[in-house]
């Protein structure tokens, strides 16, 4: 599978949600178990990057409340999923946090069992009709620039000889953003002409990406002009890290702007060494209070029904989209494709 193929070596972070909770966010104090409904134990996350300023305080509360420490593994969305692969005989992993198509790719292969937690107000479209994966929190895709630039306007202006060597996207059949740009692109121009159209960018590229987070703050030091990226991990790093760089969205041609819908889906991993421990990490993750402090904490949108969030974070994320059409589209053809998509995007984008 393409994941098998293209992911490299994890880059991983592992904490417990002591470590997480002195790292920023809300600091709960003590991570010990308080006194009502503890259980003790630990859970394993594995989740692709992007979400750190949510996790840190709700790991830390959750800690708090039932005494299960958080081991936190964090890399690209296929790297996460290759790592579970790799580690079939020994599993480590309780909870996977990825995008699409890597979530699909995941249970396909048989990595994710039923989640045991209530999704009831989740929207159908928004879960899988097996019940072995949901959405945490919904997002869309975009590319960011840095401040001294102004922002292009279109897809064609990125060939634009001015950015050779300072523009970089995450690639794809590796990390989900980077594979929600060649989606994108194919629902814009079509397969052939986005290989097309890819080919030529290639020429500006620097080169590959495990991991759309590590371009950030590259294009906030200006080492890198422009990079592709997704809105809650962007708006988090400006808000938070004060990057200095904006969001835009490429157009085709005189056409709407157009963004892709891409949420951070997560599932119970087949045989998780801590199932109980980790169903109830997902469901505190799903509670109406973590799905607000997603939008007010990390520029996330609340994936629950009943969570309507009226934060600045929100209106901030409403604001950037405003004006772009949102492509949503069916993952389970993607990934159909996915392997044969990948391969000819490598083939095209050679040097």
């Amino acid at each position: 599978m393409t994941i098998r193929r293209l992911a490299g070596a994890l880059v991983a972070a592992v904490t417990v949600a002591g470590t997480l909770a002195a790292c920023g966010g809300t600091d709960s104090g003590s991570t010990s178990a308080s006194a009502a409904g503890a259980t003790g134990g630990s859970v394993t996350v594995y989740s692709a990057d992007g979400l750190a300023d949510w996790y840190k305080p709700q790991f830390a509360a959750f800690t708090q409340s039932t005494g299960i420490k958080v081991n936190y593994v964090e890399a690209g969305s296929g790297e996460v999923v290759s790592r579970i692969e790799k580690e079939r005989s020994n599993p480590q992993a309780d909870v996977l946090v990825t995008l699409p198509p890597f979530i699909q790719q995941a249970d396909k292969d048989g990595m994710l069992g039923d989640l045991g937690v209530d999704t009831t107000t989740i929207p159908a479209a928004d879960k899988a009709a097996n019940n072995h994966w949901t959405a945490v929190v919904n997002n869309y895709s975009c590319f960011i620039v840095n401040n001294k630039v102004t922002p292009p306007k279109t897809w064609a202006d990125l060939l634009s000889a001015v950015y050779k060597g300072k523009l970089q996207y995450s690639t794809p059949g590796q990390a989900g953003d980077g594979t929600a740009v060649l989606v994108l692109l194919q629902h814009e121009m079509g397969k052939d002409a986005a290989l097309a159209y890819l080919k030529k960018l290639q020429a500006n590229n620097v080169g590959p990406s495990s991991s759309t987070g590590k371009l950030q703050p590259q294009v906030s030091s200006g080492s890198l002009t422009v990079a592709n990226g997704d809105l809650q991990m962007n708006l988090t790093s400006i808000s938070t890290d004060k990057s200095a760089f904006k969001v835009f969205f490429p157009a085709d041609g005189t056409k709407q702007p157009e963004t892709l819908a891409l949420p951070y889906d997560m599932g119970l991993t087949s045989n998780a060494p801590h199932a109980d421990n980790g169903k109830k990490l997902m469901n505190f993750l799903l509670s109406p209070d973590a799905q607000k402090a997603a939008s007010s904490v990390a520029f996330g949108i609340p994936v629950r029904s009943d969570v309507t969030p009226t934060d600045a974070n929100y209106n901030s994320v409403q604001a950037a989209v405003k004006g772009v059409q949102i492509y949503h589209p069916d993952w389970d053809a993607v990934l159909a494709d996915l392997d044969k998509d990948v391969a000819a995007y490598t083939s095209a984008t050679a040097s």
